[in-house]
């Protein structure tokens, strides 16, 4: 069984109201100098308040054992609370969570449900996870041309891995499929990612 590639354990800023955005920016300086008890106190406080970036934080918190013990239970938890708000993050980690069977119990299904959430607000980790599972026949007809398509868009919004996966995919489709991936591709960013699947 090939191993799902997911990297969006990424501690990430989103703009919110200012006070919790102020709170937001000093546990991400301090997450990002390595002083995860500080990031942690914050995140949590904010978490605990019903604050969907502050929830999806925790739970990358948990899941990387960042100030905490690895839990991905705790994990998970969280990521559930920001998912059900909207949080795309924390929408694209659920899905990898259930792809990888992750403290649940292995679910393509429902991994492609969270995934493309996800991608339908831009997230670009979760469009490469839908081109993996694509690729690769995860819970899905394996389909390289909507693969690529979905690697271009992740590749499009910086996500070098997306990148890398697309031009292994060209290699398996002819020039007609590459070509009709591309404009796939550039007309679901005209539809702002929304019925691209």
């Amino acid at each position: 069984m090939k191993r799902l590639l997911i990297t969006v354990m990424t501690f990430l800023l989103l703009g919110i109201g200012t006070t919790w955005a102020d709170l937001l920016e000093d546990a991400t300086a301090a997450y990002r100098r390595g002083d995860y008890r500080n990031a942690l106190k914050i995140i949590r406080r904010l978490a605990e308040q019903g604050n969907a970036p502050g929830q999806a934080n925790l739970g990358v918190m948990y899941a990387n054992g960042q100030g905490v013990a690895q839990n991905y239970a705790e994990a998970l938890k969280w990521y559930r609370l920001a998912a059900a708000q909207g949080n795309a993050i924390a929408q694209s980690n659920l899905g990898a969570m259930y792809a990888n069977g992750q403290s649940v119990a292995q679910d393509y299904a429902e991994a492609l449900k969270w995934f493309r959430l996800a991608a339908a607000q831009g997230d670009a980790s979760a469009q490469n996870n839908l081109g993996f599972m694509y690729a690769n026949a995860l819970g899905i007809a394996q389909d390289y041309v909507r693969a690529h398509m979905w690697f271009n868009l992740g590749a499009e919004s910086g996500f070098t891995t997306a990148l890398a996966s697309r031009d292994l995919t060209s290699t398996r489709m002819t020039p007609q499929q590459v070509a009709l991936a591309k404009q796939m591709a550039i007309d679901c960013q005209r539809r702002n990612f929304k019925g691209c699947d």
